[in-house]
């Protein structure tokens, strides 16, 4: 197996080519990254240290691609993952990475006959028809009710055939319109193409930000002593994510990669579903516990533009499929995130500050 990871010394994509380059000795595993994003280069010892091969290249560059050796498959990581993305500055950036970039990739996955896993995300699910759910409210976080008006929406979360009318951010919107372009290339060209819509991926080497990979930058704050704010919804902190290791998803891609032909085509929701997820409210507990520190957190009730209060994935289309489950709850996910910043906590103060 040669395989290329594009996005590969972001979170995902170097936890994804270390795991796998070091589960099959015989794979050739290569890393292409521009490294755009703080905290990526400190993934490069890591990469090296399990024989992953670094490119520097980027994906809007199809020279960049066109000189790595063709693969027998590719991983789609890169993109810029910010649901506030493009709002306030270059949306340009955003939209050539997510989009002009996962088409270059499926330039070289037809040229080379590469099967494609195209990482994309659960933000492809509109953000008028989320926030009109029905939900309760409890004493820690908000509950979808059981009863829905809208296909595809039920007490056990959002399903793939959740209605794909209205805006869902400019990050969302770049990567269902590559979700289509991949749709029509597997049609056009037989490609054998699988798209795993993902929620939250947490775990160690994220570098979390407040507008992205949010548990990681709860537990952060909570480590360095650092304020927060309870954003939106009444600013109570109840607003409910289900969340995912990044070993668990490790684990599911590598199913895939063994059984392209049987998994193409499929899109499928990739996340902890209700067992594994977290209210803001939860995740504070949680950090205080682990850290031992307590940090003031203002309620800010405006909500941000494309803020959802609660997103659970419905994963049945999913489990049909395979006998892979995540095995790793959020005790578990937090307990890693907090291992890791203790571990590295110098280095990675040093690389969020520039």
């Amino acid at each position: 197996m040669r395989l290329l990871i594009t996005g590969g010394a972001g979170f995902v994509g170097a936890n994804l080519a270390v795991a796998l380059a070091e589960r099959h000795g015989g794979w050739e595993v290569i890393a292409l990254d521009n490294l755009y994003r703080r905290g990526s280069e400190l993934n490069l010892p890591r990469l090296a240290d399990a024989g992953v091969e670094f490119v520097r290249g980027d994906v809007r560059e199809p020279a960049d691609l066109a000189a790595v050796a063709a693969p027998d498959a590719i991983v789609e990581c890169s993109a810029e993952p910010s649901a506030l993305a493009g709002l306030e500055d270059d949306a340009g950036y955003l939209f050539h990475t997510n989009l002009t970039g996962a088409f270059h990739c499926l330039e070289l996955a037809r040229q080379s006959g590469a099967a494609l896993i195209f990482l994309s995300t659960s933000r492809v699910y509109p953000v008028e028809p989320l926030r009109s759910l029905a939900y309760e409210e409890g004493e820690t976080r908000f509950e979808l009710g059981s009863e829905q008006r809208l296909g595809g929406a039920s007490g056990a979360g959002i399903a793939e055939d959740f209605p794909l009318a209205g805006a869902r951010t400019l990050y969302g919107t770049t990567k269902l319109a590559a979700e289509l372009l991949i749709a029509e290339y597997a049609e056009a060209f037989g490609l054998r193409a699988i798209v795993d819509r993902c929620g939250v991926i947490a775990g160690p080497w994220q570098m979390g930000r407040v507008d992205q990979g949010v548990f990681m930058y709860w537990m952060l704050e909570h480590y360095f002593r650092r304020p927060l704010r309870y954003i939106g919804f009444g600013g109570t902190g109840k607003q409910v994510r289900d969340l995912l290791h990044i070993h668990d998803l490790v684990e599911l891609i590598d199913e895939q990669l063994a059984r392209t032909e049987a998994w193409a085509g499929a899109t499928v929701n990739v996340g902890g579903g209700r067992d594994c997820s977290l209210s803001l409210v939860e995740a504070t507990e949680i950090c205080r516990e682990l850290t031992g520190n307590e940090v003031p957190i203002e309620p800010e009730p405006a909500t941000r533009p494309g803020d959802v209060p609660i997103y659970i994935s419905d994963c049945r289309r999913l489990f049909e499929r395979t006998a892979w489950r995540p095995r790793r709850g959020p005790p578990d996910v937090m307990k890693d995130i907090h291992r890791f910043i203790h571990a590295n906590a110098a280095t990675i103060e040093r690389a969020l500050s520039g």
